[in-house]
């Protein structure tokens, strides 16, 4: 992973991660550029409560660069009719949609109580919001398969074409079998492309042992936003964080790279807001690319040049020579705390190594350690947190000695 600062946002400029036009950063001296967005987002087209160009409009609106919708085993083509609940809320939506885009952009047939609007296609909405340098959507596409009952949900990002959920005789070997598909794909395509495990929690489906036995995967959820996910785990089983070190403890074992750990928001309620709900905003990543297009935040992302927020800011980040610096952006009253996280040769556990009270700091990696990370919590509230996860976090990726 190469040095890098992250500019600071100039509201005025209404731009995300932009800096003073005064100072010179090393984006501008490398070209390359830092891009906000989800991974992980449902519509209408699966069980999402939306339109998907009143999706993509939200979040340009909020400052993201790139969306990746990911429905349950569809893409968004061909025709599709949705049928709008007679709710007053839902219907009011409608109507709300129907006076935004037109009675020319949408297609509707209304027959007493009944309402069913004909949903527009990628090919159709993306042109509405795609901006060069600016915003993006994803193809993508929630692999949704399972065993005995056990919901087992992987990401496609950058898909190709739509992948038919593979099956399997345990779970491992169905999440395997669906992971190999991806990589298939890509090897066939030549495109980059790649392919996460979706909350492992849900309905306690995905064990750390499971887990361990993938080969190929190379992402997982460190963070989600659905309410009933198990992000911090119970009293019995663990919640993702420490499941990530112990994956990455196994992999480097057996000789496999290192995983990565997205936030994302899995977003599917639009119109509730509250923990009860999968709302937007909850997570995201912010990834280091030369340029704003699909394969690069893919490539991106597998070299590990992003961060994982539910609401920390980063003004700097890099690792260079051995050494690991983070700081969040100052805010007025405040406070961060950074704990670089790592794991020493020949143990099983990671431990907090080092602990700054501030919004900066660094940590030298040495060569007895199997890697490192920074976890950076903030004294300020996520706004509409779920679980018991009040306060915004971000984690940086592993690295390893140099």
């Amino acid at each position: 992973m190469r040095a890098f600062s992250i500019p600071v946002i100039v509201t005025c400029l209404n731009l995300f991660f932009v800096l003073s036009c005064t100072q010179k950063t090393s984006q501008e001296e490398s070209g390359k550029n830092w891009y906000k967005g989800n991974l992980h987002t449902h519509s209408y087209w699966s069980d999402g409560d939306e339109f998907p160009e009143v999706i993509m409009k939200w979040y340009k609106d909020q400052g993201y660069q790139f969306v990746a919708l990911s429905d349950h085993n569809v893409f968004q083509e061909g025709e599709k009719w949705k049928a709008i609940r007679a709710d007053s809320l839902y219907r009011n939506a409608f109507q709300n949609y129907l006076s935004e885009y037109g009675e020319d952009w949408v297609e509707y047939v209304q027959e007493e109580e009944e309402l069913k609007v004909k949903l527009k296609t990628f090919e159709e909405y993306g042109p509405l919001y795609e901006e060069k340098e600016k915003f993006i959507m994803i193809p993508a596409q929630e692999i949704t398969a399972d065993f005995e009952g056990k919901p087992l949900h992987l990401n496609l990002t950058n898909l190709e074409r739509l992948i038919t959920p593979m099956e399997g005789g345990s779970v491992v070997e169905v999440l395997q079998n669906n992971i190999n598909a991806v990589l298939e794909q890509r090897k066939a395509s030549g495109k980059p492309m790649m392919v996460h495990i979706n909350h492992p929690n849900f309905i306690w489906a995905i064990t750390l042992e499971d887990m361990i036995r993938l080969k190929g995967e190379r992402f997982f959820e460190v963070y989600n936003g659905h309410p009933a996910v198990h992000n911090l785990g119970d009293s019995t089983r663990i919640g993702y964080e420490a499941m990530w070190d112990f994956i990455n403890i196994a992999y480097l074992e057996k000789g496999q790279p290192l995983i990565f750990g997205l936030a994302t928001d899995d977003s599917h309620n639009y119109h509730k807001q509250g923990a009860k709900f999968s709302n937007a905003g909850r997570g995201w990543v912010v990834v280091e690319a030369d340029s704003l297009a699909p394969d690069t935040m893919v490539e991106a992302l597998e070299r590990g040049d992003f961060y994982s927020t539910t609401g920390v800011e980063l003004e700097k980040l890099s690792y260079s020579n051995n050494v690991l610096e983070v700081a969040a952006l100052p805010k007025e009253g405040v406070n961060y705390t950074l704990e670089f996280i790592g794991c020493k040769e020949g143990e099983k556990d990671t431990q907090v190594l080092k602990t700054v009270e501030g919004n900066a700091g660094s940590f030298e990696v040495s060569a007895d350690l199997l890697f490192v990370r920074c976890k950076i919590t903030s004294s300020e509230p996520q706004h509409n947190p779920v679980e018991n996860m009040k306060n915004q976090l971000a984690w940086t990726q592993p690295v390893r000695p140099e």
